[in-house]
């Protein structure tokens, strides 16, 4: 029975945010989560009485499953920031909250407010799928070709393996990120459908708890009860809003498994493609240094941009880039000479 499962998640989450309220008792989001749990417990008794309507039976006590009492033991060790995807996928509340928030991204005080704020949310992820899609195939695909090159100096089993490899990791590659994405997307996709319906269902109670959320920000309890009641009466904002507020969600980046398995094989297989070309066009000692001097000429490359990510210098970047990639050249090249050594 579909109510009966309600209410049993209702009660773990109950469960959960009692953990939480014990964890943060000493700050403000102690008291949030306490009132959030009283949320949830009234909501189970809606559901309860559903069932009971119905003909049902409700368990005279909720025992958490092993999940929810693993979880919880994991929250009192490392705390909720450390959980808060877990805790999110578990219907819990307010995740949003140890989401660090900067001068650029103030509590919103009006509805326009709230749509400012979510445009443009994750821009320049793919530009940062390629960059890191482009320097595993970089990496890897040198390591293999030094290790060989150490091993035989037979150009055409140099190229083979240079091809192999890089088809096998762009295929690798976009395999994991497809299983990843669609893994990642199907949780959302459920977590949201849930909010829709309790939206649907118990409009108040869904504003109630939204208003605790930004009560806990800062804004005083009577605007957030306005600001929370304003928005619940648009349903697809109040969706939207509930998913990131509540859930920590951003609707507009699911992402698209498709896509992601296609952007990680090219960008590896770009990557990959790098140092193989010397081979491609020479062989023996020319195309070994020839090898070696694109690589690092992209590793460097590539460091440089990901400083657009991470903020930091662009040359020390590209310099830890380039030191990372000479190492492991340089360990599989040894490596390959020794087992090529040994063969002859």
């Amino acid at each position: 029975m579909q109510e009966l499962e309600n209410w049993a998640e209702e009660k773990r989450s109950a469960y959960l945010y009692a953990t939480l309220s014990e964890v943060e008792s000493d700050t403000p989001r102690g008291a949030l989560f306490a009132e959030l749990r009283r949320e949830a417990e009234q909501q189970a008794a809606i559901w309860a009485d559903q069932v009971r309507s119905g003909g049902g039976r409700v368990p005279a006590r909720h025992l958490p499953d092993m999940r929810a009492r693993v979880v919880a033991w994991l929250v009192r060790r490392w705390g909720a920031r450390a959980l808060r995807a877990v805790l999110s996928a578990m219907k819990v509340r307010g995740m949003s909250l140890y989401t660090k928030r900067d001068a650029g991204h103030p509590m919103p005080q009006s509805l326009d407010d709230l749509g400012r704020r979510h445009r443009g949310v994750d821009s320049g992820g793919n530009l940062r799928a390629a960059v890191f899609g482009i320097n595993d195939g970089l990496i890897s695909n040198t390591s293999l070709l030094m290790g060989v090159a150490g091993a035989v100096s037979d150009s055409g089993i140099i190229v083979l393996t240079g091809v192999a490899g890089l088809i096998a990791g762009a295929f690798s590659m976009a395999a994991g990120e497809y299983v990843s994405v669609r893994s990642q997307r199907e949780v959302y996709e459920y977590q949201i459908g849930l909010e829709r319906k309790e939206l649907d269902q118990y409009p108040d109670e869904e504003a109630e708890e939204l208003a605790l959320i930004y009560a806990a920000r800062g804004v005083p309890r009577d605007e957030a009860r306005n600001l929370a009641r304003r928005l619940i009466a648009d349903p697809t904002r109040a969706l939207d809003t509930l998913a990131r507020e509540e859930l920590g969600l951003n609707p507009d980046a699911l992402g698209s498994p498709r896509g992601a398995a296609l952007f990680s094989f090219f960008s590896f297989a770009l990557g990959g493609l790098i140092p193989l070309i010397p081979f491609l066009i020479a062989g023996g000692t020319v195309a070994l240094i020839g090898a070696a001097v694109v690589a690092a000429l992209a590793l460097f490359g590539v460091g440089a941009a990901l400083s657009l990510f991470t903020g930091r210098n662009a040359w020390l970047s590209g310099l830890r880039m380039l030191v990372i990639g000479a190492i492991a050249g340089a360990v599989t090249y040894v490596i390959g000479t020794a087992f090529g050594a040994g063969l002859r």
